[in-house]
């Protein structure tokens, strides 16, 4: 590591380039599990860290909306009925 600065090395990996939109993409296909190595690898390589813990945490706050509108879904219509 060349850095001298502790915090160079983040700083340097939130400048980035990879825009917001390709960073959702990938955490969508890290969510559903599929993808190859090489495409991972490229995408750390060039993944701006700030974007890919913000994509995280709307992704598992979608998740988990999409979770509690089905469960609403299912109890309202009876057929959950005991």
């Amino acid at each position: 590591m060349a850095s001298t600065e502790p915090g160079e090395d983040i700083a340097e990996a939130a400048r980035r380039p990879l825009s917001f939109w390709q960073t959702i993409r990938a955490v969508a296909w890290s969510f559903i599990g599929l993808r190859r190595g090489s495409g991972y690898e490229e995408d750390v390589k060039r993944l701006n860290p700030v974007h890919v813990i913000v994509a995280g945490v709307l992704a598992a706050a979608l998740f988990v909306v999409v979770l509690l509108l089905l469960v609403q879904w299912v109890v309202g219509s009876g057929v959950a009925k005991s």
